[in-house]
């Protein structure tokens, strides 16, 4: 059982572009779909897939390489963890790296990228960030 579903996801993520691998498995929840929406839609990775593997579900990422293999992905971060919650009114959600990343939020309204929830006028819980 995972303690942090969230954590559990970033770092494969970094694991497997930092191993160059093309693609990353793991368990699908309902939170990860939406986080990994987010970044598909961001450009930071190529696409996702959902399905099911000895009756329990399967998402699967196909990560993104610029140029002579470099990863789209730099960085990765996770803002809120289960023992330190974060969260910000929309004013204050920060701009990662001036724009160029994205921060995910929790909000009443569903999880959506930092951009979003400032032009909506949503404050919420800082899942993570990714440039």
């Amino acid at each position: 059982m995972q303690t942090d579903p969230i954590s559990d996801l970033l770092t494969r993520v970094r694991n497997a572009t930092k191993a160059r691998q093309r693609k990353v498995d793991m368990p699908a929840s309902h939170l990860k779909v939406s986080i990994v929406d987010i970044w598909k839609r961001g450009g930071f990775i190529r696409n996702y897939k959902l399905f099911r593997e000895d009756d329990k579900g399967v998402l699967r990422i196909y990560l993104k390489y610029a140029g002579k293999g470099r990863p789209v992905i730099q960085g990765i971060k996770r803002i809120s963890k289960p023992s330190c919650r974060v969260y910000a009114p929309y004013s204050k959600i920060p701009k990662i790296l001036g724009g160029i990343g994205v921060a995910i939020v929790s909000t009443s309204k569903g999880v959506m990228p930092d951009t979003l929830a400032r032009e909506n006028k949503l404050g919420g819980e800082l899942l993570c960030s990714i440039w």
